[in-house]
Parts: C-alpha cells; sequence; structure tokens
C-alpha cells in the first residue's frame, strides 16, 4: 500500500491520501479520542502520541497535530497506523455510526436551499483539495453560519477563506446574505 501525503495550508494539519476510499458518503470530525469511539481507524489514529484531530472524507485522511510535535516523528507513526488499519480489513466506522448521517434541517427555506447548494457544489470540493470540509449550519437575519472541519479548522487563512472567498461569492448569487460566521 502507498500513500501519498500532501500539505495543507494549516501548518499543524497533513492531508493522507491511502489511495483507496474512506468513507463510502459523508464525512467524519473527531477532535478527540472520546469523538473516535465509534470508528476504528480514528482509534488507532489518536493512539500516535501528538495527534489532536482526525478529518475522514471521501479519499483522505487528515490528521492535525498539537503544537508541540514535529512531522517528521508523527508523519512515519501516522502512515503505519493507517497502513496497519486498512491491512487489517477493519471498517473504517462501525455500523452504528454508518448509519448517522450530515445533519439536515427539516424544514429549509428557498435560500438556505440556495446557500447549501452553493456550498456544496462550489466551496466544499474546493476545500477538501486542501483536507478539510466546511459544513453549512444555518441562515439567520442576513448571517450565513457555517462549521470548519479538518484543515480548516483552526488554520490561518480560513478567516480570509471565509471572508474574501465564500462570504463574497455568497452576496453575488444571494443579495439577503450579509454576512458568514464560523460556528464550533
Amino acid at each position: 500500500m502507498f500513500i501519498q501525503t500532501e500539505h495543507t495550508p494549516n501548518p499543524a494539519t497533513l492531508k493522507f491520501l491511502p489511495g483507496c476510499p474512506v468513507m463510502e458518503s459523508g464525512t467524519a470530525n473527531f477532535t478527540s479520542s472520546g469523538e473516535a469511539q465509534n470508528s476504528p481507524l480514528a482509534m488507532g489514529l489518536f493512539g500516535v502520541d501528538g495527534v489532536s484531530g482526525i478529518f475522514l472524507g471521501f479519499d483522505f485522511i487528515t490528521v492535525t497535530k498539537t503544537d508541540d510535535k514535529d512531522w517528521e516523528i508523527l508523519k512515519p507513526q501516522i502512515l503505519g497506523a493507517i497502513m496497519e488499519h486498512f491491512q487489517s480489513g477493519k471498517a473504517v466506522m462501525t455500523e452504528a455510526a454508518a448509519h448517522g448521517g450530515a445533519e439536515e434541517s427539516e424544514a429549509e427555506d428557498s435560500i438556505g436551499k440556495q446557500i447549501k447548494e452553493l456550498i456544496d457544489t462550489r466551496v466544499r470540493p474546493a476545500v477538501a483539495q486542501d483536507g478539510g470540509d466546511i459544513i453549512y449550519k444555518g441562515f439567520e437575519d442576513g448571517i450565513v453560519y457555517l462549521h470548519m472541519q479538518g484543515a480548516c479548522a483552526g488554520c490561518p487563512s480560513s478567516t480570509a477563506t471565509l471572508k474574501h472567498g465564500i462570504e463574497n461569492m455568497l452576496r453575488h448569487y444571494i443579495p439577503e446574505v450579509t454576512e458568514v460566521r464560523a460556528i464550533d
């Protein structure tokens, strides 16, 4: 198994490409080992000292490290944990977790649907290239609320991406949008 790595705009995060699908549908974001109980892959990665976050995408794994660790030491350990997981034949997510999906609002208005479609078609594919994801969380009083995951969470350029990229694009297509804010 050959696993490629890519740098992301976030210096604390690396993107690992195992050359096979990771998540069949959706994504998964873990900021602690306690949250990762339903993912044998994430649990294995949290076993590496210095790993502080894991994001699983369709064909990639984004790993965030603590500030006191160096990639030169962590990278081989992470590669080993990923390789060990895929060679074991274990599932990436347990059955219980696989049935949970992305949060969907039951009653979305037309503006919310337009915003969500723009985020899904124009923003999410671009940020996935950098090892992250942006999830639409709502629209209220002209403000779009987004949740940043993976390499996007804590990235030094995420504020610029939100304000100059996403906000400008949404304001161009949807005049009712006045601001974009990140939420946890």
